[in-house]
């Protein structure tokens, strides 16, 4: 868990506190060495409203990703509550849901604000299948939402490749 929140301050940003549920769900929930977290949506500090719309008729392409980094931190923030000292995370998938305005195709271009931002928190670890869809509507209007699917590693376990994981 450490390592994670170093990176992220060695990039400069901050890691948020968990988000709030805004109606009757868990933030995450974790199921052995896995966790699932619920849809997190480009909140700062509880206020959505710069990152509201379709894309790209009401907001950018640019501004969008933007939120959909804002997304994976909060996605990050709240698997991260259900981790013990020694453990650390591997982003297995992401799946992202972009409010688009007809005849928009480019969500892929939206949810590559988290992928990118993924990896470089987590190097190799960040690595994910991902899901990019389009959207007619989302909570509070929001351009994006994203949830994430992380396994837990023993914070020293380092990947290998294409076997898998060695301890130490």
């Amino acid at each position: 868990m450490d390592q994670i929140v170093k990176k992220v301050q060695e990039l400069g940003l901050t890691l948020p506190q968990c988000p709030a549920p805004i109606a009757a769900y868990v933030p995450a929930t974790r199921n052995g060495d896995t966790i699932f977290v619920s849809g997190q949506l480009p909140s700062v500090n509880g206020d959505f409203s710069a990152f509201c719309g379709s894309v790209p008729k009401d907001i950018s392409v640019e501004k969008a990703a933007e939120g959909a980094a804002i997304c994976l931190m909060n996605n990050v923030a709240a698997a991260l509550t259900l981790l013990e000292e020694d453990e650390t995370l591997r982003l297995v998938q992401m799946q992202g849901f972009v409010q688009s305005s007809e005849g928009f195709h480019e969500q892929p271009a939206v949810l590559n604000g988290a992928s990118e931002l993924a990896v470089k928190i987590f190097g190799e670890n960040g690595k994910h299948a991902r899901t990019a869809v389009g959207v007619s509507a989302l909570p509070k209007n929001v351009a994006v939402e994203i949830s994430c699917t992380f396994q837990v590693i023993k914070a020293e376990a380092k990947f290998t490749g294409r076997y898998g994981w060695i301890e130490g």
